[in-house]
């Protein structure tokens, strides 16, 4: 008995590595070399595809794009730590790894639009929806998410988009200065900054959206939000906005904050009602 529960176990450790692989792996957004680059040689963009199980998949995915400024990427606080959020709720959740702009807008925004697309592409496979396909946000990833969101067409626009504190604008007055210079360039025409300040390219045909922030955001003006929920509102674009009285810029997935579970109750219901 016992040496038939030991050969159990290790065809069990045997067995697991390769379900895991079944369930989540990397995907190359670029494989033939990107189209646009930032002058950084070697850097790569891909997706991190995290699929649920297939008992009580419900065929939505959703594309995470993490924060950090348009400098960098806070993968874990918001990024993989939320997979096993969706992917319990059977949800299959893209992380995306996406090039920073040093100035060329295009770079991030190509990143992601072409990650929407590779995602319907393998919608079959993956056991998708093509039409149930979300965006997630934070901070500058925010701005990614919304500036698909207002702008993206056709394959490349989401179905709708979850926004924690992000940045939404470009208006010097009240947008987060580190991301709008590293996407824009510190010397960005009026013109441009008005492009890419997502509350004024809102339609009626802009996604549905949830949104969190904290009133005490220091880093990214809480108005930034709230301009764009206003936006959507004006536009009959269904939305749900939630705002903490004290939620620091950055909160994330992290148990330290205060209204985490509150936040994650909110979400789950807000996906369950679509």
């Amino acid at each position: 008995m016992k040496k038939t529960t030991f050969m159990l176990a290790i065809l069990l450790m045997a067995i697991a590595p390769c379900t895991r692989a079944q369930k989540s792996f990397d995907v190359n957004i670029w494989p033939s070399g990107a189209p646009v680059s930032n002058g950084i040689k070697d850097d790569v963009a891909k997706i991190n595809v995290n699929l649920p199980a297939d008992k009580g998949n419900r065929g939505r995915a959703v594309l995470i794009c993490p924060g950090g400024g348009y400098g960098g990427l806070a993968m874990d606080n918001e990024g993989t730590n939320w997979i096993d959020f969706f992917r319990n709720q059977g949800i299959a959740a893209i992380v995306l790894t996406y090039r920073m702009p040093h100035g060329v807008k295009e770079v991030p925004i190509g990143d992601a639009e072409e990650a929407m697309r590779i995602i319907r592409r393998h919608a079959s496979e993956w056991k998708i929806n093509p039409s149930d396909v979300g965006i997630m946000g934070s901070s500058a990833g925010g701005h990614l998410a919304s500036t698909l969101s207002t702008h993206s067409k056709a394959d490349a626009r989401p179905n709708f988009q979850i926004l924690f504190y992000p940045v939404i604008t470009m208006d010097r007055s009240y947008t987060h200065m580190g991301s709008h210079d590293n996407l824009l360039g510190k010397d960005a025409s009026k013109e441009m900054e008005k492009l890419y300040s997502n509350e004024l390219q809102v339609t009626p045909q802009t996604p549905q959206a949830f949104i969190t922030v904290g009133s005490d955001d220091g880093l990214v003006p809480p108005m930034n939000s709230i301009n764009y929920y206003t936006a959507l509102l004006r536009n009959h674009v269904p939305a749900s906005m939630f705002v903490y009285n004290n939620g620091p810029h950055g909160y994330g997935s992290q148990r330290w904050f205060r209204y985490t579970l509150e936040m994650q109750l909110e979400l789950k219901a807000w996906l369950a009602s679509f």
